[in-house]
């Protein structure tokens, strides 16, 4: 085939290997830079990246060869869609491939929220065997709310059906449930009736900072609030006003609107270091579809998606 694909970052090597197979060539370079991309990237057919250069207007005009960008992962906040549109690239995410992660570390945030399972863990290895101090809820006949009911929202609510709970979500570009496994709601029945808040929305002008003074202010009663998401989605000074007040009684974050563009590591920031001293805040390093299973399924189904838009 001849078609030449630039990998910008590490993925699973059975894409490169299966691409190869089929004809295309594959290359290499993770340290190129923007400026040095913009002059070779007419070179290339297609494109592999995870988070570390954002492809804009300039960039993707610059691609004269450019058939495809190739995302590993969900969400595509870093690529100018409605250039790519415009020139004619085709974009592929692959959300299929780490939503069971997803929606398992989810569960496992809840229930080691739910459970005190992090700080009972810390309290026994300083010696502690303090149990009325780590007495916590149970999930079963809970209103669990999911903010977005794509891949991922579906995800959790697969996980969550054996859970006794009442799950429901919202979604703005449906209008009803199309699964089963979760009912529709509208915002106002969240805000009426969650005991527990996730999102799962893909971050845009639109939902940046979505969870904000306003939004925490709207609930009836206190939520455990959770974003598997991006940082970018959360506020983090209202959200650390709200658990102050106990509008939100516990918080799990995987991701922080502090982290780097590559998503690894993150800036300094003061707002990060007054979060961490709050007990019920749970926190994790944006890992939430970071397994071993997922690292391969992210670049099968990517390949599977370059393969059938090709037809071979």
């Amino acid at each position: 085939m001849g078609k030449r694909i630039l990998f910008l970052e590490t993925v699973h090597p059975v894409l490169a290997e299966k691409l190869n197979a089929l004809g295309f060539e594959c290359e290499f370079n993770y340290s190129i830079s923007y400026d040095e991309l913009l002059k070779s990237i007419s070179e290339y057919h297609g494109i592999v990246l995870r988070s570390r250069i954002t492809f804009d207007r300039q960039l993707i005009e610059a691609g004269t060869n450019l058939e495809f960008i190739a995302r590993s992962g969900s969400g595509l906040e870093i690529i100018d869609l409605a250039c790519c549109a415009d020139r004619n690239v085709k974009v592929f995410s692959s959300p299929e491939g780490n939503s069971d992660a997803v929606g398992e570390h989810v569960i496992g945030m809840l229930l080691c929220l739910a459970n005190n399972i992090h700080q009972a863990n810390a309290s026994v290895r300083r010696k502690e065997w303090l149990r009325e101090e780590h007495r916590g809820f149970e999930i079963k006949g809970k209103t669990i709310a999911l903010i977005g009911y794509g891949h991922m929202g579906q995800s959790v609510a697969k996980k969550l059906s054996g859970f006794e709970a009442q799950v429901i979500e919202f979604d703005k570009y449906t209008e009803r449930s199309f699964s089963s496994i979760a009912t529709y709601a509208s915002l106002q029945e969240i805000f009426d009736t969650a005991d527990i808040v996730s999102l799962h929305l893909p971050l845009s002008e639109e939902t940046k900072e979505y969870a904000n003074k306003a939004f925490f202010h709207s609930f009836k009663k206190p939520i455990v609030f959770i974003n598997t998401s991006r940082g970018g989605h959360v506020n983090v000074a209202d959200l650390m006003k709200a658990l102050d007040t106990g509008i939100v009684s516990h918080a799990a974050l995987d991701v922080l609107p502090f982290e780097k563009s590559s998503l690894e590591g993150l800036n300094d920031n003061h707002l990060f270091e007054k979060l961490l001293t709050y007990p019920n805040v749970l926190i994790t390093p944006h890992v939430a579809g970071w397994t071993n299973e997922s690292y391969y399924k992210l670049s099968y189904v990517l390949f599977e998606k370059i393969k059938g838009h090709y037809a071979l």
